[in-house]
């Protein structure tokens, strides 16, 4: 019996990992579903999974500890999984002054949005011995200068340079791609206001859907040929 193939997303009980999560499930993917702290909405996100007919299975961990990092993929059967696509979809995005930024903020940040990336893909391609399919999330803030999120616009523009890096590095079994997102869904310490101030700049005058998001991750399967881009979803805002 073939083995079934797994995706492991990261960061998947909410939000856009959710949603990456979902959509591999739909095209038969087991998921390996890691959250940090969000163990009520991983495991409804779960039961969502398995409505598709494939196996979820939750992985707890903290992504800026060595030990649970090291461990998250120690736990599954290769006689029954095969891992083909990895998505590191976790990040953290915390607001502080460019002045006011902390070495233990700066160095948490990057653990969590590059340094956590960089060794999953390590792991993983260790465990794509017949290829697979990392996905990098960065964001279209990479390309901008927020003065108030200093820690996670370097992280993710650094998480670009990554990518292309991994892309060239783990060639021709591994394709490596990335996927920036614009604003797609307003964060917790964003004011509906400020929300709808942002949306009105934008070229297209509204946000990314989810479901746009989602195909870009779809091209990303499809196409065997892409591998080192990063693909843009963002309602024109890198125009602006």
């Amino acid at each position: 019996m073939d083995c079934q193939p797994l995706a492991l997303v990261t960061g998947a009980s909410r939000r856009l990992g959710k949603v990456f999560a979902l959509t591999l499930a739909r095209r038969g993917y087991a998921i390996l579903l890691h959250y940090h702290d969000s163990a009520d909405e991983a495991t409804a996100t779960a039961d969502e999974i398995r409505t598709f007919g494939v196996p979820a299975y939750l992985a707890q961990a903290d992504l800026t500890e060595d030990t649970n990092l090291f461990s998250l993929l120690s736990n599954i059967d290769s006689s029954s999984h095969k891992l083909k696509v990895l998505v590191n979809s976790a990040a953290q995005m915390k607001r502080t002054d460019i002045h006011a930024t902390s070495s233990a903020d700066w160095d948490t940040t990057f653990a969590l949005n590059l340094r956590a990336p960089f060794l999953l893909a390590q792991q993983a391609a260790g465990q794509m011995a017949e290829g697979g399919l990392i996905v990098n999330i960065t964001d279209a803030g990479a390309r901008k200068l927020w003065k108030g999120y200093p820690a996670y616009v370097v992280s993710k523009s650094a998480l670009e340079t990554l990518t292309r890096l991994l892309a060239k590095a783990y060639a021709p079994g591994i394709r490596v791609n990335a996927i920036a997102p614009g604003l797609v869904l307003p964060s917790d310490n964003v004011m509906p206001e400020e929300w709808e101030k942002m949306v009105e700049h934008l070229p297209l005058k509204h946000p990314a859907s989810v479901d746009e998001v989602a195909t870009a991750l779809t091209f990303l399967l499809e196409n065997p040929s892409v591998t080192g881009q990063t693909i843009v979803v963002d309602s024109g805002y890198s125009l602006i």
